[in-house]
């Protein structure tokens, strides 16, 4: 392809929905630079075949944060997707908006057009929903959202009823009209196969003229002539190549990679470029500041019923589940871990939710940073409850360590270190446990693993979250969307301060973090921010 008018860098989850929108109409070439290489691997279609991806460098970033003070001192395991689809290809599937009010705190927050009327429409657009068109679903959209009731664990059901009887009412939709409650999960899939942004968005794109996607073609610097971006430069099977940019060069490479570009381009914190030897093109010490995420821990239990591990452990369940998944499409094989969830509050005076659970009628142990993930579950019936926050106050940063591209950023989560969210976690795992504790569920329950019962006091509590938890891999903020550049890093239309022809677009925007999994807001500001271009390309 001859000089693209657009330059796409990075096919996740935000990337893919800006390649399909603006090659759509015919009139622009769109040239993707993708990192990674294929999704079209067995373990990435497989929903359940996320376990397999979660360590695998062929599709995985693997990032480390540094250690933490906040989680005892350790370090802390960030897998990001370096495959087409991007994290939406090895991500567990959960299909949530986030709150309204989310939306209309990015608006609030200077950025108009981000309100929540502005974008319910957008998800609306995108959304192919099996449970029918409503005030606040769609249909027809490229991305398939499965309602899986029927097809969930029966475990499941019996944490939803627990919930309630611990005061957290059923909901039959969080992306309905609201989204407290306990229920059971929508997911992205379709015919048995994963939906990723890859095959929603870019998969389509890809049979027209006027786009081409480079895989295994890492971007290492934004080419620019003063103040303007003018093209990229990547290296692919060991050459280094540039390529220059009609109109505009985009960057959709999420929260760890989008500041990683442009402190290698000059663009960043001024001190911090200089001492690494980076020409300074444009200071800005908003980028790579205010990373935002949610920390989760589990607690884990023997169950005195049969689980999913008692399927998904001996050779013979391996091979029944298989077969039923190869022949049919169906199956545990077939749906995420995630099979329930629920959003509560730790104060009832908070206007929405703080927490959110996840519930898997499975368990297992998460291995640490550098070792092979445990692939099988227990060897005894067990499950597990999942706690995160949802509207954490700790900040942490994204700085590149050196002027080498192919050097792993350094990622500082500063985890808990804000009173607040200890106290907001304290408070969300003592109600874990008392959902436990409530009928429906403590029949199932012989013992309590982990933490396990002598965990007790609040210092106890503390320490053992400390100690357990982690991101639950949704980093948003690193080029936060703001007003000025003395806020952020991108204006409202996602066109970086002091810099023409260049814009951000992907979850790294997010004024703040959304309630909840952060994928399916990720594709709408990639939706969003491509109506923006074709606006301004007039």
């Amino acid at each position: 392809m001859e000089d693209p008018d657009f330059i796409v860098v990075g096919a996740g989850s935000a990337g893919c929905a800006v390649a399909e929108r603006l090659s759509a109409n015919g009139r622009y070439k769109v040239l993707v630079l993708e990192a990674g290489g294929t999704d079209r691997r067995f373990f990435i279609q497989m929903p359940l075949g996320y376990g397999k991806t979660y360590m695998d460098p062929a599709v995985n970033w693997m990032y480390a944060s540094e250690p933490d003070p906040g989680l005892a001192g350790q370090q802390d395991y960030w897998p990001r997707g370096k495959v087409l689809g991007g994290s939406s290809s090895i991500n567990a599937m959960v299909w949530i908006r986030g709150a309204p009010q989310d939306y209309d705190d990015w608006e609030a927050a200077g950025n108009p057009g981000w309100g929540w009327k502005e974008m319910l429409p957008v998800f609306k657009l995108i959304e192919d929903n099996d449970g029918g068109e409503s005030d606040l679903r769609g249909v027809g959209g490229p991305m398939h959202v499965s309602t899986i009731d029927c097809r969930v664990h029966p475990l499941t059901h019996s944490f939803i009823k627990a919930a309630g009887e611990a005061g957290l009412a059923f909901n039959p939709d969080f992306n309905g009209p609201q989204q407290e409650g306990a229920g059971i999960w929508q997911q992205n899939m379709k015919g048995g196969r994963r939906n990723s942004a890859a095959r929603a968005f870019l998969r389509p794109a890809m049979k027209r003229a006027n786009v081409r996607v480079l895989t295994n073609a890492q971007a290492t610097r934004i080419l620019m002539e003063g103040a303007r971006a003018t093209g990229m430069e990547y290296r692919r099977n060991g050459r280094v190549e540039q390529v220059s940019a009609r109109r505009e060069v985009i960057i959709c490479g999420g929260s760890v990679n989008s500041p990683q570009l442009l402190q290698l381009s000059g663009i960043g914190p001024a001190d911090h470029l200089r001492s690494l030897g980076i020409e300074v093109k444009v200071g800005n010490g908003q980028v790579g500041s205010n990373l935002e995420d949610h920390q989760g821990v589990n607690y884990t239990f023997r169950a005195n019923c049969r689980t999913l591990n008692d399927v998904l452990r001996p050779w013979w369940g391996k091979m029944l589940v298989g077969m039923q998944y190869l022949m049919f499409g169906k199956g545990p094989l077939s749906l995420s871990i995630n099979h329930g969830g629920g959003f509560f509050r730790t104060d009832a005076k908070l206007g929405r939710p703080n927490m959110q659970l996840y519930f898997q009628a499975f368990s297992t142990v998460l291995p640490g940073v550098g070792e092979r993930p445990v692939l099988s579950p227990d060897p005894f019936s067990g499950f597990s409850i999942g706690l995160s926050n949802c509207r954490p106050r700790s900040r942490g940063e994204i700085m590149i360590r050196s002027a080498d591209p192919f050097e792993k950023p350094r990622i500082t989560a500063n985890a808990f270190s804000v009173d607040s969210d200890v106290a907001d976690m304290l408070a969300g795992v003592k109600f874990v446990r008392r959902i436990a504790a409530s009928p429906s569920l403590e029949s199932m329950i012989a013992e309590e693993i982990l933490p396990g019962p002598s965990c007790g006091s609040d210092e106890e509590l503390i320490s053992d979250f400390r100690r357990r938890s982690g991101t639950v891999f949704h980093p948003v903020s690193t080029c936060r969307m703001a007003p000025d550049v003395r806020s952020g890093v991108v204006d409202a239309r996602l066109r970086v301060h002091g810099v023409r022809n260049l814009r951000v677009i992907d979850a790294s925007v997010f004024p703040g973090v959304i309630t909840g999994n952060t994928n399916a807001a990720a594709i709408a500001v990639g939706w969003r921010g491509a109506s923006f271009i074709l606006e301004d390309a007039k």
